[in-house]
């Protein structure tokens, strides 16, 4: 959240943590094609990514 002394900064690690990482690991594994749009969805409290017909 945002705060008076550190700003967005916790957010924006939060946000690098989980989904960035993951993300980026997902698409050097290959899991999806280039110019691919990308739905986060949460399940079971758990960040998963699909790729968009």
């Amino acid at each position: 959240a945002l705060t008076p002394d550190y700003g967005a900064r916790p957010l924006k690690r939060v946000i690098q943590r989980e989904i960035l990482d993951s993300l980026a690991k997902d698409l050097l594994e290959g899991k999806f094609k280039e110019g691919a749009k990308i739905r986060i969805n949460l399940e079971d409290s758990r960040l998963t990514f699909s790729q968009k017909s």
